[in-house]
């Protein structure tokens, strides 16, 4: 591994610790999506954080970073952009909505209707949208990180087994520790963290991290390995939909991407241990039985990869 690539993305996390103090691994997962290309979504309480850790991440890597407050009354076109008809000219021309950056922060993206959600499908996976027939590109690297509460659900729209597919993670980042939360009193006591906070990479670069990422080998055992993992939850009596083939691939990209943050260029079955349920978890759909009998969709998943058969490699 290039030894100024893995000095680079430490220098990322340690930003992102210095702002936020006690989830090392959710920024390590940020940066996971980051190298594998893929979104993010993030979902716990108000005030945990969530806004700021990409804030972190965005300066870190001199991105170009907007955020959109997903609310009832938002239209598709605040997020894709309008053609905008120019008086003087008499010609129409496209005003950029803010979905044109590099980092977007979808923030409470469950409290916007499902056609505004919706807006986000294309850009998401296609990396363009279209307005009035026409057909822009977006910059690149593209990234949305996508917040929502799991608490409030009056008048929110959950978002569509479609769209959640498109994430590439699921995480939860959970309230900090006693000692965590004192040390956080400390470092806002006269000023706000991510000011201190300078770019150590550019998005040119991270665009070459993703390349080499393509390269990190995967052996066939792990390949069946993950395959296997992902059969078992469409034939498992408990789970009604199962990871899908774009799941399957999110998972190879997710561990490679582990093993890259490591330090190796290859893949090890604990690569896609650790990914697998932030990867997983929210693409799967569980029975009612399941739902009646107080299971959850991350027990069950444990379930299916505890059965998993681990492959021996060299």
């Amino acid at each position: 591994m290039p030894k100024n690539s893995q000095q680079a993305i430490h220098k990322i996390l340690n930003n992102i610790d210095s702002v936020i103090i006690g989830k090392r691994n959710v920024a390590e997962l940020c940066v996971m999506a980051l190298l594998a290309d893929g979104h993010v979504l993030l979902e716990d309480v108000p005030g945990v954080g969530k806004t700021m850790m990409i804030r972190a991440l965005a300066k870190s890597i001199d991105a170009k970073f907007k955020r959109i407050q997903f609310t009832s009354d938002l239209l598709p076109s605040d997020v894709t952009g309008s053609s905008i008809f120019h008086p003087k000219t008499g010609e129409f021309y496209f005003r950029q909505g803010p979905i044109m950056a590099n980092i977007v922060l979808a923030d409470e993206i469950n409290r916007a209707s499902p056609k505004t959600q919706s807006a986000l499908l294309e850009g998401m996976g296609e990396k363009s949208v279209t307005v009035d027939g026409t057909t822009y590109e977006l910059n690149s690297p593209f990234l949305v990180f996508a917040t929502q509460n799991p608490i409030d659900y009056e008048g929110t729209s959950p978002l569509p087994e479609a769209q959640l597919d498109r994430f590439l993670f699921k995480i939860n980042l959970e309230y900090p520790t006693f000692t965590d939360e004192v040390e956080i009193l400390t470092k806002h006591t006269d000023h706000q963290p991510i000011e201190d906070i300078r770019s150590v990479i550019n998005t040119h670069e991270i665009l070459d991290l993703q390349k080499d990422l393509k390269i990190i080998y995967i052996d066939n055992n792990i390949k069946q390995y993950i395959v296997n993992i992902v059969q078992q939850t469409r034939n498992h009596k408990m789970i009604t939909l199962g990871i899908s083939p774009r799941g399957t691939i999110a998972l190879m990209k997710a561990s490679q991407a582990c093993a890259y943050l490591r330090g190796r260029d290859f893949v090890t079955p604990d690569d896609v241990q650790y990914v697998a349920k932030y990867v997983c978890v929210h693409r799967l759909i569980i029975a009612s039985e399941a739902r009646f009998n107080g299971q959850s969709a991350s027990e069950i998943f444990d379930d299916v990869v505890k059965n998993t058969p681990v492959p021996i490699t060299r």
